[in-house]
C-alpha cells in the first residue's frame, strides 16, 4: 500500500487520526512545562483540496467534507476542527491541515515541533510552509532514523507520531521495532503509531506482537469505514498509543462516535486497552 499524504488528505482515516492527535497534543499543553512533538512522516503540512492530488481521488469529500460545518460537534473534536477552521476562515472548505499544521496550532511558545519528511519535494514544501514560524524544525530525514536519534527529546516531555506511508512490505515489523526502541529509550513518553486496515491478519499479528506485555500502557483505537472482509480495499485505520493520557479513551470515543455518525460508516469503531499498567 502506498499512502502518500497528498492523495488522501482529509479522508476518513485522516479525520480519525487527527482527531486523536489533537487530543494528545492538547493534553500535553495542560501542564506549564514545555514539550516536544516529533512527527516522523510529516507530509506537506497543509493541503489544497482543490489541487490535482486531492481532486484526483476525491477522498476528502467522504471525510472532512462531511464534517466541516456540520451540526454541533463535541468538545473533544475542538482541537482538530479549530485547526481546520483556522485555514478556512471564510467558511468555505479548501485547505486541510496535515499533522504538522495541526500540531503547530496547539503549541505554546515553550513547546516545539520536529517534523521529518524523506520525500525531497514534500520536504522542500514543508520547509517553505513553516520557514517563518518559531518553534518548528523541519528535517529532510527518514522518520524511523529520526525517531532513533531524536527520541527522547531534551524536554523529557513529548509525543512521537509515527505515521509511515506503508510502502514497505515489512512496514508492520518496522513499526513494531520502532515502538519498542522508542519505548526503551523513553518509557514515559507518549507514542502514537498509525496503521491502515485492509485485511485483519497482518493487523492482528502486529497487535499481538505489540501487546505481548513488554510495553505497558498500550491502547488500540480503530475507525472502520467498512468491515475488513475484502483485503484489497482500504477498509479502516488504527492507532496504537503508548502512555495515553487519563480519560483519553473516553474523549476519543465521544469524538469518533460523532464522526462515525456524520460519515455513516459501516465498520464501527474500537477503542480499548491492549496492555494495562
Amino acid at each position: 500500500m502506498n499512502y502518500r499524504h497528498a492523495f488522501h488528505a482529509g479522508n476518513f482515516a485522516d479525520l480519525a487520526k487527527h482527531a486523536a492527535l489533537g487530543l494528545l497534543v492538547r493534553h500535553l499543553a495542560e501542564k506549564p512545562k514545555g514539550f516536544c512533538v516529533l512527527d516522523t512522516h510529516a507530509g506537506l503540512g497543509e493541503y489544497d483540496l482543490l489541487a490535482d492530488a486531492a481532486s484526483r481521488t476525491g477522498e476528502w469529500q467522504g471525510g472532512i467534507g462531511r464534517v466541516f460545518g456540520a451540526g454541533e460537534p463535541p468538545a473533544s473534536l475542538a482541537p482538530y476542527l479549530d485547526a481546520v477552521n483556522a485555514l478556512n476562515s471564510d467558511g468555505v472548505l479548501r485547505w486541510y491541515p496535515g499533522s504538522p499544521r495541526l500540531i503547530k496550532s496547539l503549541l505554546r511558545p515553550q513547546d516545539r515541533l520536529i517534523a521529518c519528511e524523506l520525500h525531497p519535494q514534500d520536504a522542500a514544501t514543508l520547509q517553505r510552509t513553516f520557514a517563518r514560524e518559531r518553534g518548528v524544525e523541519i528535517r529532510a530525514q527518514d522518520g524511523y532514523q529520526a525517531l532513533a536519534s531524536l527520541w527522547p527529546p531534551r524536554e523529557r516531555r513529548g509525543l512521537a507520531l509515527i505515521d509511515p506511508p506503508f510502502e514497505r512490505t515489512d512496514e508492520f515489523a518496522a513499526l513494531e521495532e520502532a515502538l519498542r526502541g522508542a519505548h526503551r529509550r523513553f518509557a514515559t513518553g507518549t507514542l502514537a503509531a498509525w496503521y491502515p486496515i485492509k485485511g485483519r491478519a497482518p493487523v492482528d499479528a502486529f497487535l499481538a506482537a505489540v501487546g505481548d506485555g513488554r510495553i505497558r500502557r498500550v491502547s488500540v483505537a480503530e475507525f472502520m469505514r467498512q468491515p475488513p472482509d475484502d483485503p484489497k480495499r482500504f477498509n479502516g485505520s488504527g492507532l496504537v498509543i503508548v502512555n495515553a493520557p487519563w480519560q483519553f479513551d473516553e474523549k476519543l470515543r465521544t469524538a469518533w462516535e460523532w464522526c462515525a455518525a456524520a460519515l455513516e460508516i459501516a465498520g464501527g469503531i474500537r477503542i480499548e486497552t491492549l496492555v494495562g499498567e
